[in-house]
């Protein structure tokens, strides 16, 4: 199910800009894309660069990549009405030329922090799907997931890591979220359809103590060719600043705007 979320109307444009733009990387730029995963974090706003962009942007939702260029960005989050200097993430992101990144905001609001993960979006072999598991749930153990009464497919991930890719083979299963090297199931997931030649990205998001532990799943575009995937310390470029214009129309399709899709299956 898909379900778009605008949040002001002058963000149409921007979505007809985003449409128009094909899923290769263009010259000098990265892909990035954000998800809000804080369980308890309220609706917030969007800083670029000390200008406030984005209003009211809630918990769970993942905007459409952006191609960004390369260089070193600042993103300030706040709860909404708050002044970019009461923000509780003040990140600055590094992005390399033709790669693609997952900004995740995750942890509770206490220790709220950005999560970056490095994205793969080539195209499976055929009859496979990659699928990939975010543990997003600051208060559940390292989990085991597992095919129902079968073995293993993702061993002791632990919060906020992700298992990177995996090719599954596409088909239906039937699948638990176990507490790591036990058989206490935490989430059941019967039915679980994996399609061929697609990407899945299953976020394991709320809270164990109060039973909002979830699963949310994203599906990215597949492209061609993708990049080789990033380091996991981002390295800094030399990239200059973007003008103010550019980087209000980068932080609206990033962060949501008429552009913040929930997207989940």
């Amino acid at each position: 199910m898909r379900k778009a979320k605008s949040w002001f109307a002058g963000m149409m444009a921007a979505l007809l800009a985003l449409a128009l733009i094909p899923a290769v990387f263009a010259q000098g730029t990265a892909k990035v894309r954000v998800v809000h995963a804080s369980p308890d974090a309220p609706a917030v706003d969007v800083y670029v660069d000390g200008n406030k962009v984005l209003t009211n942007v809630p918990f769970f939702t993942a905007s459409n990549y952006l191609d960004v260029p390369a260089g070193e960005h600042r993103f300030q989050v706040t709860p909404t009405g708050q002044p970019a200097d009461k923000a509780v993430i003040d990140a600055k992101a590094t992005v390399e030329a033709g790669k693609a990144y997952t900004v995740a905001a995750t942890g509770k609001v206490a220790d709220i922090k950005p999560t970056i993960l490095a994205d793969n979006l080539a195209a499976p072999a055929a009859g496979k799907a990659h699928v990939r598991v975010v543990h997003a749930s600051p208060d559940a153990p390292a989990v085991d997931i597992k095919v129902k009464g079968g073995p293993a497919l993702i061993s002791n991930l632990a919060f906020p890591k992700d298992s990177g890719y995996n090719p599954v083979d596409a088909g239906t299963y039937d699948l638990t979220v176990n507490v790591a090297g036990t058989d206490t199931v935490a989430l059941d997931l019967p039915g679980t359809k994996l399609e061929a030649g697609k990407i899945y990205d299953i976020f394991a998001v709320g809270l164990l103590a109060d039973k909002t532990l979830k699963v949310e799943v994203t599906t990215p575009p597949v492209m061609a060719a993708a990049p080789a995937p990033a380091p996991g310390q981002l390295p800094r470029t030399s990239g200059e600043a973007l003008p103010l214009a550019l980087l209000a129309a980068m932080a609206a399709l990033l962060l949501g705007g008429g552009l913040f899709v929930r997207r989940v299956r």
